[in-house]
Formats: structure tokens, sequence, C-alpha cells
């Protein structure tokens, strides 16, 4: 009878933990509009979404001169644009891309993540923003995974890490 009892009271306690357990995603949701949204951050610390109109680069990967995002009109000399190759997961692609100046990662997009459903997209846009500032803060590869998002932050660290080599950093 004692079984029994502490059998339900364990239970009834795992049962009410589960539907009072709260995500904490810090009210943070993708915003789409007409396809794959890219989340960046920049070296100031603040995230945003852009709205990727392609989602190409099938890890071709290439540097040219970039624009500063939005950095409000600093004028590096030498500023440019490294995509990553794509690195393929088994929940979808993920492609990073960095922007750098004077040998220093001032900015990180991500232009391809798994998107697939609304489980991928409440995962990314809970990991993607703490994988970016991670990679502003260390500038370089030797950052956490986001625990989770392991798939995801897999990925995101393969193509970072080939983003940061075609960079030369």
């Amino acid at each position: 009878m004692r079984r029994i009892f502490l059998w339900f009271a364990s239970t009834v306690s795992v049962v009410a933990l589960l539907f009072g357990y709260h995500t904490s995603l810090g009210g943070a949701s993708p915003v789409t509009a007409g396809g794959q949204t890219a989340i960046s951050g920049s070296a100031s610390g603040d995230h945003s979404r852009t709205t990727s109109g392609n989602g190409s680069g099938n890890g071709a990967g290439g540097s040219g001169a970039g624009g500063n995002n939005g950095n409000g009109g600093s004028s590096a000399a030498s500023s440019s644009t490294v995509t990553g190759d794509v690195a393929q997961t088994q929940w979808g692609p993920v492609q990073v891309e960095l922007t750098v100046a004077s040998g220093s990662i001032t900015d990180v997009s991500v232009v391809q993540y798994p998107s697939g459903n609304g489980t991928d997209e409440q995962i990314n846009s809970y990991a993607l923003p703490r994988l970016i500032q991670e990679t502003l803060n260390a500038q370089s590869s030797s950052i956490d995974m986001v625990s989770g998002a392991t798939v995801t932050s897999t990925g995101y660290l393969q193509s970072l890490q080939s983003a940061i080599d075609q960079a030369g950093l």
C-alpha cells in the first residue's frame, strides 16, 4: 500500500512540474516576412532580425566590400563580409556570415538555419542570439553550445569556423 501511495505521489509531482515549467524565451519569437529570416547581432550588443530575400550561397563563401549594417556612420577603412560554408544538420542547413573590420568580428548574421516547424523557430529564436553574442564576445569559434539546441549549435560552429578561416582570423 505504501509503494502505491509513493508511486501516485511521485507521478502527480512530475505531472505538476511538467505543466508548471515555463520556457525562458524572453518573449522573442521570429518574425518572418516572405521567407527565411536572418538573425544578426553587432558588436554593440544589439540583436536584430532582417529578412533574407534569397537564402542562396550554398557554401560558396567569399568576401567583398560590405557595409556597416547600420552601425551609425562609422567609417571603417577595411570592412569585409565573409560567408561560411553551409553546415548540413539533421534538421536543416545552418550558415553564418561575418562582418570583419580591422581584424575583429564586428557583426554576425545567421543567413540559414532550420525553420521547418514551430519547434525549430522556437529553439532558434532562443539559441541563435546567444550564439551570436558568444561569438562577438569571444571573437572566435571557441564558444559554448546552447543546451537544447545542440544540432543547430553544432552546425553554427562548423559554419562559423569556416567563415573565420576564410577571413584569416
